[in-house]
């Protein structure tokens, strides 16, 4: 289930666009200003917003400035007429995901709304997986931690064995639990993992 937060002053296109979306299955939540989700925002479950660019009071892009900080969580297709395709540029330099002109279809408005959900879904997986793959880096041991940066370096069991004057034999041991704990199946796995997590700084 997708969530899509439908702005636009006009009563009959917000009724209608919220039906559409009711319709693909998907939740939608309607507002008859910029304003009004801004206020609502904090509360608002993540998903696309869909925005008529010339509103009264505050535009749809007055609204994406306000959004800056949160468009990784709202991505925003913008509804824009023709003669507003100056403001649809501006709109798209501000971050808008997407524009879509008037009179626009059925199908091209809900490619566009699967295309900022399927994007948000796939930010939300990558977010969740580096939280979880930080939890399990802060649960190694100081040996284990530099044993890992060794790997990550691109050294040798033998070469982390000297540099931490231990056994080579030892530096399996620890590289055996770093990889249980971590739930890596392979060395290529723990590196990715080690590098989505910490960015390569484990040490």
């Amino acid at each position: 289930m997708g969530v899509v937060h439908v702005i636009d002053d006009d009563d009959a296109v917000r009724d209608s666009l919220a039906l559409l979306m009711e319709a693909a299955g998907l939740t939608a939540h309607a507002y008859d200003s910029a304003e009004a989700f801004l206020e609502a925002v904090d509360k608002a479950q993540p998903g696309c917003v869909v925005t008529d660019v010339r509103m009264p009071d505050m535009s749809g892009i007055d609204l994406l400035h306000r959004l800056s900080d949160r468009l990784d969580r709202f991505p925003v297709i913008v509804l824009t007429g023709q003669a507003d395709v100056p403001m649809a540029v501006e709109a798209l330099k501000a971050g808008a995901l997407d524009l879509i002109e008037k009179p626009f279809s059925a199908d091209g408005i809900l490619a566009a709304v699967t295309k900022a959900l399927r994007q948000l879904e796939a930010r939300s997986e990558r977010t969740s997986r580096r939280a979880e793959n930080t939890q399990r880096l802060g649960q190694l041991s100081v040996r284990e931690r530099e044993v890992l940066k060794g790997l990550l370096d691109g050294l040798s069991n033998k070469e982390i064995a000297r540099d931490l004057e231990i056994s080579p034999r030892t530096v399996e041991a620890y590289r055996a639990n770093l990889m249980m704990k971590m739930g890596a199946d392979s060395l290529s796995e723990l590196v990715r993992m080690s590098l989505d997590a910490g960015d390569g700084e484990v040490g």
